[in-house]
Order: structure tokens, then C-alpha cells, then sequence
């Protein structure tokens, strides 16, 4: 088990947490290299992902210089024993669980929670989150960031769910603390093919667009 903890510092130079859902554990061995060279630094393994606990663990022991890696889709303390077993460095889930959420802060293990509404996001920030993922994010836009942020500025936000490179710049001009970006960045007809060099090239669109 991994001894590193989750970097904020690392977070913070490329504010994106990379969504793998369903990638083999062979694509992912080819992916995190590539990821980490454009100068991506966190990146998420949701559980319900074939073999989950045991690509975290190779993550961490092959490519874990320079990478946070976390565990996603963890909605039961099981998923979470499962995850901190593994040596996942940080926990994202979809929804509220008040027992996964505090178990994280008594561990001092950063834990980004899903919640929609001004209240489940407020709760989820009370229980101590460290970001809250608002999630989907798509069906509210970048604007909804910009309005809860108005009476809550102490609140750090991740939109999840729909983001993509066409409005990046707008979610985080919106005033998002980070972005969780899945589908759109690991993207499936490169990874199918083992466009290992077109994968490269997409990864770093996204990240010029961090830097804007």
C-alpha cells in the first residue's frame, strides 16, 4: 500500500481529475505514462471499472511519481475499504453517503462527494468535503458554478458530467475550483485503437485549455 498522500500542490498545477471507467487494465498500463508526461496529475479509477482495486494498486506502485490517483464511483464504506486498501489517495463519489464522507475526514483522506441541489452541496461541504463534485453538470451549466459560488464563496467546486474541451474555459471562468472530465478525455476510438500518439495529442488540447 502506497505510503504517498493525495498532492494538493500537484492538483492545483493541472486543476483536472481524469474520469477511467471501463478501460482494460493493458490500456490503462499504456494510458497513465502518457497522462502524466503532458502534464495531467490526478486521475480517477471508478470502482465499478473491471479489476479496479488491483489497477490502483499498479498505478501507484508503476506511475505513481507525480500522479494522484484516486478511487471514483464509491457509494458504500464496502467500495471505500476496498479503495483504502488499494492505496487510493482520494475518493470521489456520486452521491451523499454521510458515513463514506466522514470516515474520509477522520482518515485525512481528501473525498470530492456528488450533490446537485444548493442544499446537498452545502451539506456535503458541512460534513467536510474537500471539493464538491457537482454532478451532472451538464444539464445546468457553467453559469449554475457562477451562481452558487455568489452566496457561497467558500465552496470548491468540481463540475462532472458533460464537460469537455468546448467549455472547459467557461466552467472554470465560472469560478470551478477543478474539473472531473471522464468520456470526453479518455477518449474511446483512440483508446480502442491503440493510437497511443493521437491519445497524446488529444490529452494536451485539454491541457492548453487549463492554461487559458
Amino acid at each position: 500500500m502506497s505510503e504517498r498522500t493525495f498532492s494538493r500542490e500537484l492538483f492545483e498545477k493541472a486543476p483536472l481529475v481524469g474520469i477511467i471507467r471501463n478501460v482494460s487494465p493493458d490500456d490503462v498500463k499504456h494510458i497513465l505514462p502518457i497522462y502524466r508526461e503532458v502534464g495531467l496529475t490526478t486521475i480517477e479509477i471508478t470502482m465499478n471499472t473491471p479489476g479496479a482495486a488491483d489497477i490502483i494498486r499498479y498505478a501507484l506502485e508503476n506511475e505513481g511519481e507525480g500522479l494522484n490517483i484516486g478511487a471514483g464511483t464509491v457509494c458504500t464504506k464496502d467500495d471505500l475499504e476496498i479503495a483504502l486498501n488499494a492505496g487510493a489517495q482520494f475518493i470521489v463519489t456520486p452521491i451523499i453517503n454521510k458515513k463514506v464522507i466522514k470516515s474520509c475526514v477522520k482518515k485525512g483522506i481528501p473525498v470530492f462527494p456528488g450533490a446537485f441541489t444548493p442544499t446537498e452541496i452545502y451539506n456535503a461541504w458541512t460534513l467536510g468535503a474537500t471539493m464538491v463534485k457537482i454532478y451532472p453538470a451538464t444539464s445546468l451549466g457553467p453559469e449554475y458554478i457562477k451562481d452558487l459560488k455568489a452566496p457561497m464563496r467558500q465552496l470548491k467546486l468540481l463540475p462532472t458530467g458533460g464537460v469537455g474541451l468546448e467549455n472547459m474555459s467557461a466552467f472554470l471562468k465560472a469560478g470551478a475550483d477543478g474539473l472531473g472530465i471522464g468520456g470526453q478525455l479518455f477518449d474511446k476510438k483512440l483508446i480502442h485503437d491503440k493510437n497511443w500518439d493521437g491519445l497524446r495529442e488529444h490529452f494536451r488540447q485539454f491541457v492548453q485549455k487549463l492554461s487559458v
